[in-house]
């Protein structure tokens, strides 16, 4: 039995909306999936593929430090290879200043020992040079009483011949052992003068060796600081590494996870995709065989103003259109009341923004109007049972910011 609300609703769409094709007879309704579906599905895709970006832009992170690791390891082990070289240098450089020093040591020794070699010989000279001066001044001033002696003590001329070529040979031996420890001065200090000078070259070496010991153990030492670096950036970078790896597998973790969504949304598409199949091969009231209750006009009204709002009239009476086609199809609740609330169809109805709405009246009159429109049969939609914000690859009839399919 048609209600007073039935009537009424019929009226008013002949007043307000001359225009709108009235809901007479079994519709052919569109096979699309629910709204909240579709964005949910939407939304977990386009997470799992920002998830998965994050993912590849994580595993190059990840390979470029692999990458940075690898080249430090090279880095050092060529600063690895320098410093043996550099200590194989030292040690060279050591040895070679241990041997100097053991030269000079010997050299030192050499020249003391020449010194000392020295000093005997020029005491020598200068004894031997005293004694012949003495028996030169002897005979000089004794040469009278010697000759005197030397007749008288003679037994013959053949005698004083001999003891006159005495005379001459100790003079002439004399005279020749005193040029003999001259000429051994000389060698002696030549032979000092040769040591020092080879001292002094190898006091020079010396310092041009420990120049070298000190340039080099320099270099030891700042490749070794270089490497102890090469060793804190790798450590560094392997920790930052690890931190990535597990950045990764969190990543991982996420796309598995949000993978599963994507299934269990896509099946649920699925399932709805199912479900409008079978509405479109359902049976449909006419509007004329409903019932309104009591609220009904004041939960459409609200459920409009939560959906468009902001939408022009025409976009408020294809919402409440909505609701009302699948009041009168067989496949969804057959209450305006069971419509609305029927589980995930609505979005404000999930989020609570419309228990707001009823709370605080926020309907506007031109959502009573549009709701009374469409309570009354009218629509401009024809018999399309979803609505949502455009996307890609989705046709139907646009009003405002909705297409209705």
């Amino acid at each position: 039995m048609k209600s007073y609300w039935g009537k009424t609703f019929r009226l008013a769409s002949l007043i307000l909306l001359p225009v709108l094709c009235l809901n007479l007879g079994k519709p052919a309704v569109s096979v699309h999936a629910t709204e909240e579906t579709k964005k949910k599905l939407e939304e977990a895709k386009d997470k799992l593929n920002k998830t998965k970006n994050q993912l590849d832009e994580t595993n190059e992170q990840l390979d470029d430090k692999k990458e940075d690791i690898t080249n430090l390891h090279q880095e050092k082990s060529v600063l690895e290879n320098k410093l043996s070289d550099l200590n194989d240098q030292l040690t060279q450089v050591s040895n070679n200043l241990s041997d100097l020093e053991g030269q000079i040591d010997t050299k030192e020794d050499e020249i003391a020992t020449t010194q000392e070699e020295l000093a005997a010989a020029i005491t020598i000279r200068d004894e031997q040079y005293a004694a012949m001066k003495k028996r030169v001044q002897f005979i000089y001033e004794k040469q009278g009483f010697m000759l005197m002696d030397m007749l008288l003590d003679v037994g013959g001329f053949a005698d004083f011949l001999n003891h006159s070529d005495y005379v001459a040979a100790l003079s002439a031996y004399d005279r020749k052992m005193l040029e003999q420890y001259k000429e051994t001065c000389v060698n002696i200090d030549a032979k000092e003068k040769a040591l020092q000078n080879e001292k002094s070259e190898l006091d020079q070496c010396k310092v041009e060796v420990e120049a070298e010991q000190s340039r080099v153990s320099g270099l030891v030492s700042k490749t070794s600081g270089s490497i102890n670096e090469y060793k804190q950036n790798i450590s560094t970078a392997e920790e930052e590494a690890r931190n990535i790896e597990d950045k990764a597998r969190e990543y991982e973790s996420q796309v598995e996870e949000q993978n599963k969504d994507v299934k269990e949304l896509e099946a649920k598409l699925a399932e709805e995709i199912r479900l409008s199949k079978l509405a479109a091969k359902s049976k449909w009231r006419n509007i004329s065989e409903v019932s309104f209750a009591e609220g009904d006009r004041y939960l459409l009204a609200n459920l409009i103003y939560c959906e468009a709002g902001a939408e022009p009239y025409e976009g408020k009476v294809a919402v409440g259109a909505v609701v009302i086609n699948r009041v009168l199809s067989s496949v969804y609740p057959d209450t305006v009341t069971g419509v609305i609330y029927q589980s995930g169809q609505f979005s404000p109805v999930g989020s609570g923004r419309f228990a707001l709405a009823l709370a605080n009246g926020s309907a506007t009159e031109s959502c009573y109007q549009a709701a009374d429109a469409a309570m009354s049969g009218a629509t401009n939609v024809g018999n399309c049972v979803y609505f949502r914000t455009p996307i890609p690859g989705l046709s139907g009839i646009n009003i405002g910011g909705h297409v209705f399919y």
